[in-house]
């Protein structure tokens, strides 16, 4: 059974930095894509990082560049997502994702094979 299992999450003030951190489980780790996406209320969700197999190709969206670093640990099976910088429009449930195809370096949503169930940051102004 896979799991991805985001923790990390929490209320902060802007300005404050957080740490995501994806614990996988039941599935070849480093065989994976991965990245991590974003739901804000009454928004779609939101490509927000994303990594390749082996941790040297990395891609994020406009809003997050220069203040978020994806990373990975395929000893540990960790995906890493370091937060600087927060802002209010950052407030969003984060979720970890696993994919087989590349295609979520490009921010492609629909070939993800695996979700997370979410982490809440809140961040306030």
């Amino acid at each position: 059974q896979v799991q991805l299992v985001e923790s990390g999450g929490g209320l902060v003030q802007a300005g404050a930095s957080l740490r995501l951190s994806c614990a996988a489980s039941g599935l070849p780790f480093s065989s994976y894509y991965m990245g991590w996406f974003r739901q804000a209320p009454g928004k779609e969700r939101e490509f927000v990082a994303g990594i390749n197999r082996i941790g040297v190709i990395r891609n994020y969206g406009d809003s997050v560049k220069g203040r978020f670093t994806i990373s990975r640990d395929n000893a540990k099976n960790m995906l890493l997502l370091q937060m600087s910088g927060l802002k209010p429009e950052d407030t969003a449930v984060y979720y970890c994702a696993a994919d087989s195809d590349a295609s979520i370096l490009g921010a492609g949503i629909g070939t993800v094979d695996y979700w997370g169930q979410g982490t809440q940051v809140t961040v306030s102004s």
